[in-house]
């Protein structure tokens, strides 16, 4: 699953920019106060510093300089510092940057500025204009097969999230990740990464995160849909058990050792990159309803496709990017019109959202 036109040029935009990247047309201007206490204030800024990284490679593209960019009021805003801008040796597009929050001294509430990050590093999803299209895609292929590790994309992402975590010095809850769609997949293997190295444990905010599966939320019939799921349990299961042999407590373990990870996850079931985390997260509490649990914990660390991706690798299969133990899942039941409503960025940050919020911990 592969979000090859995200985030693009809107027709025309050889002559004329997007109106999507001037902040004052399009941008939460309503949220004049953050209160840092607030999910929906939380939600929104995040949203907004993912932006700005869209914009920042767009401002590269289109030559926009000093008081041309349209990059700096998507942070300025909400009293951000741009202090690092992360690069891609391999076509020198702009993926992600580090913020640092510097608010007035007469404006922080004290009660509100301690739940305040000190820092965002945060990640863009692809682009398909001609700057970066082509690097942007070649990852979107390597996401579906769980090959962003060796690229240098997630080496200079993991080294500046390194580096902030070190600024911080032991406030590491200080610093938070955020990304959107392909820099949701960066986001969360560097945020997986430090937290089963028992490095840090860093707040994260994933917006329309790839789940590499067939879309089986999009399926109209809810017996049809949990059958699909039950049955697919089966055979993860099954498969999981054949090929890991004595080693799935050794899978287990290193899943299990995720679940201190939390991660805000948002996703609308009108987008078929990222849906089919509402049925995930769903079906693991209905396979312990049933007296399936067992083989609902087995198959929920594992997927067959990445199973059969590890043969002859040795370790019994590779591990999926996309399944977690825990998450706080935010799905937007609002209308959405079209695809690239529901898989875009814009939609996190409306003040009318139609949210339910559920909180599911791996036991």
């Amino acid at each position: 699953m592969m979000d090859f036109f995200f985030q693009g040029p809107e027709p025309g935009a050889s002559e004329m920019p997007s109106l999507k990247d001037l902040f004052d047309a399009s941008g939460p201007t309503y949220l004049t106060f953050v209160n840092w206490n607030c999910p929906h204030h939380r939600r929104s800024v995040m949203a907004s510093l993912v932006q700005g990284v869209y914009v920042l490679e767009r401002d590269r593209q289109w030559n926009r300089q000093g008081p041309d960019a349209r990059a700096p009021a998507w942070w300025r805003f909400f009293h951000f510092e741009l202090r690092q801008v992360l690069v891609d040796a391999a076509d020198g597009s702009i993926f992600g940057a580090v913020y640092a929050f510097q608010p007035p001294f007469h404006l922080m509430d004290p009660t509100a500025a301690a739940s305040a990050p000190y820092y965002v590093a945060a990640f863009r999803g692809t682009i398909t204009k001609k700057g970066s299209a082509k690097r942007d895609l070649e990852l979107d292929l390597l996401l579906v097969r769980n090959g962003l590790e060796g690229k240098s994309r997630f080496r200079v992402a993991m080294q500046a999230i390194h580096d902030t975590v070190a600024v911080a010095a032991g406030q590491h809850y200080r610093v938070w990740l955020a990304g959107h769609s392909l820099g949701s997949a960066i986001t969360t293997l560097a945020a997986k990464t430090l937290a089963r190295a028992g490095a840090a444990v860093l707040p994260t905010f994933l917006f329309n995160a790839p789940f590499v599966s067939a879309p089986v939320e999009r399926i109209g019939d809810r017996r049809v849909r949990q059958g699909i799921r039950i049955a697919n349990s089966f055979v993860t299961a099954g498969v999981a058990a054949l090929l890991q042999g004595g080693g799935g407590g050794v899978h287990d373990a290193s899943f299990a050792a995720l679940a201190a990870w939390v991660p805000n996850l948002f996703v609308n079931p009108a987008d078929p990159i990222s849906a089919e985390y509402v049925g995930y997260f769903d079906h693991r509490r209905k396979m312990e309803a049933i007296g399936a649990g067992a083989v609902g914990r087995l198959a929920t660390r594992n997927s067959v496709k990445d199973l059969l991706l590890g043969i002859g690798k040795g370790g019994g299969g590779c591990e999926p990017l996309h399944l977690f133990p825990s998450a706080v899942l935010t799905v937007n039941r609002g209308p959405s019109p079209d695809f690239k409503t529901a898989h875009g960025i814009h939609q996190w940050w409306r003040p009318d959202l139609a949210l339910e919020c559920t909180a599911h911990y791996y036991s």
